[in-house]
């Protein structure tokens, strides 16, 4: 691997592993992609999202914690 390949590979936080798409993540959080579209063109959700060129990606941790940040326990509001 060339020396400065080596070295972004070696910095970067993100792996190809962690990235989801946004079908991935519309599946898995029960949601429609349409919907992520306008919480990202709107800005009314607070899930972190990277646009890399022309696509949007999404973080698994990032998705995992936004999910748990809305975590409801019987004494709480619904």
């Amino acid at each position: 691997m060339p020396k400065p390949v080596r070295h972004f590979a070696d910095a970067s936080p993100l792996s190809p592993a962690d990235l989801m798409t946004p079908e991935q993540v519309a599946t898995a959080l029960d949601l429609r992609t349409k919907t992520l579209a306008a919480w990202r063109s709107n800005r009314r959700s607070d899930l972190p999202w990277y646009r890399i060129g022309n696509r949007i990606r999404y973080r698994r941790q990032d998705v995992i914690a936004w999910l748990e940040s809305r975590r409801q326990t019987n004494g709480s509001a619904a």
